[in-house]
């Protein structure tokens, strides 16, 4: 019986042959922890080692810093300050510090995101990072510090679903629509503890971008992992960025021909809407069409789901049909998910326009994910934004949050209203 993608990597990482439902100890090829939960798993580590404790493997570790970043707070700076004083005395090298950006997407330019890897991480939405073919997990501070001591921690192996995705996105249609959709059709339950297998030619030439945010939201249908085999310009990237060994190990992982899946579905986009998740859930899936015309206060492009160059672009590309215009009174907020991004944004001359414009062009982080950051929406007010949840209050208490493609919250922030951004780009 042929092996699906999570069954290869786990036995890669276990040693053992494994089957869905197996409990086995798995080695860790890198564990991350961010300023959020990183602090207390660095006391806990502390405590459980009376301070006298030394991680299995400094190199493989890391820290991001990215939910408040910079500090806005003297506790979160003390946070911070623990953290980076660990690092220092544990020889910890991959510090990425306030200036970097978005945890997982900062690992993935730094090349320490490989194919078939098993990476730990405080982030529940770490595995955005199966988009090049890695089982990465959010887990508590227990499970982390777990692995800081012995290199391992154990997993039950997922059974895994499959979902083939077929035929071409018309022009304002994009990857997070289809996203959305998935979400709506499988719903926040749909996918409990299973890996999934994203396939089909329209995977298959999608981008970098593309997958992160395919994967990004399997977390909020209780996913284990999405998983999508690194092939053509995205595993170009990579070996450029992770070595030649991510060639081999893209191929190791690669779904045998006669795997079993416990479900399949299908999903084509020729005739795909623009689409949006309304509140207060992500699977409470609509149309563009049946809420155009809702009112809206605020917009907001980023997070660590659409947060990339190409995010961006595709936002800047509906003002810019607008005649760089968006509607008096709304408020719009830009997050780019790295340095990287930012710089790539600047050197196209965007930054500019969307600062003549009125947007708010920030620092990247992690941004509007949570009511942590600066644009936190008052009480009565309706948001929309690019990020992954919007449940009542995570951005503010007594708010509301619709969740679209950054198309649709440009389109929407030029018109004040919630708009197909069709209607914009023609």
């Amino acid at each position: 019986m042929g092996k699906t993608m999570i069954q290869k990597i786990i036995q890669r990482a276990s040693g053992k042959e494994v089957k869905p439902g197996d409990r086995v100890w798995c080695n860790i090829d890198l564990s991350t922890a961010r300023d959020f939960a990183g602090p207390n798993c660095v006391l806990q580590f502390d405590k459980e080692t009376e301070g006298k404790g030394k991680v299995w493997n400094p190199d493989k570790i890391a820290f991001t810093f990215d939910l408040e970043a910079p500090s806005r707070s003297e506790q979160v700076a003390n946070n911070q300050k623990l953290i980076r004083e660990f690092a220092k005395r544990q020889g910890i090298t991959k510090v990425f510090d306030v200036n970097w950006g978005i945890g997982q997407h900062v690992l993935l330019e730094h090349g320490l995101v490989k194919p078939g890897w098993v990476i730990l991480g405080t982030d529940s939405h770490m595995n955005l990072l199966g988009a090049v073919g890695a089982f990465a997990t959010g887990v508590g501070n227990t499970d982390i510090v777990a692995s800081w001591i012995l290199g391992k921690l154990w997993y039950r192996v997922p059974e895994t679903v499959k979902i083939k995705v077929t035929g071409s996105f018309k022009k304002g249609v994009c990857m997070r629509d289809l996203l959305t959709k998935i979400v709506g059709t499988l719903g926040a339950g749909g996918l409990i503890y299973k890996a999934v297998e994203f396939v089909g030619p329209t995977i298959e030439k999608s981008n970098l971008a593309e997958r992160i945010t395919l994967c990004s939201m399997v977390t909020e249908m209780s996913g284990k992992i999405g998983l999508i085999q690194p092939n053509g310009e995205v595993l170009e990237w990579l070996k450029a960025r992770a070595g030649e060994e991510a060639v081999e190990l893209a191929e190791a992982i690669k779904a045998d021909p006669d795997a079993v899946y416990s479900e399949e579905y299908e999903f084509n986009v020729d005739d795909l809407e623009p689409m949006v998740s309304a509140p207060d859930a992500p699977d409470n899936v609509k149309t563009v069409r049946e809420v155009a015309g809702e009112r809206l206060d605020q917009v907001h492009i980023g997070s660590c789901s659409n947060g990339r160059f190409e995010d961006i672009k595709a936002a800047f590309e509906v003002l810019k049909a607008a005649n760089f215009k968006i509607a008096p009174g709304m408020r719009v907020i830009i997050t780019p998910a790295t340095r990287e991004v930012m710089k790539q944004c600047a050197q196209a001359g965007f930054i500019e326009k969307f600062l003549d414009a009125g947007v708010i062009f920030t620092n990247p982080t992690c941004a509007l994910c949570t009511a942590k950051h600066y644009g936190t929406l008052p009480s009565g007010d309706i948001g929309m934004s690019t990020t992954n949840r919007n449940f009542i209050g995570k951005v503010g208490k007594g708010s509301h949050t619709y969740l679209a493609s950054p198309m649709t919250a440009m389109a929407s922030a030029v018109r004040g209203v919630i708009t197909d951004p069709r209607e914009i780009l023609g």
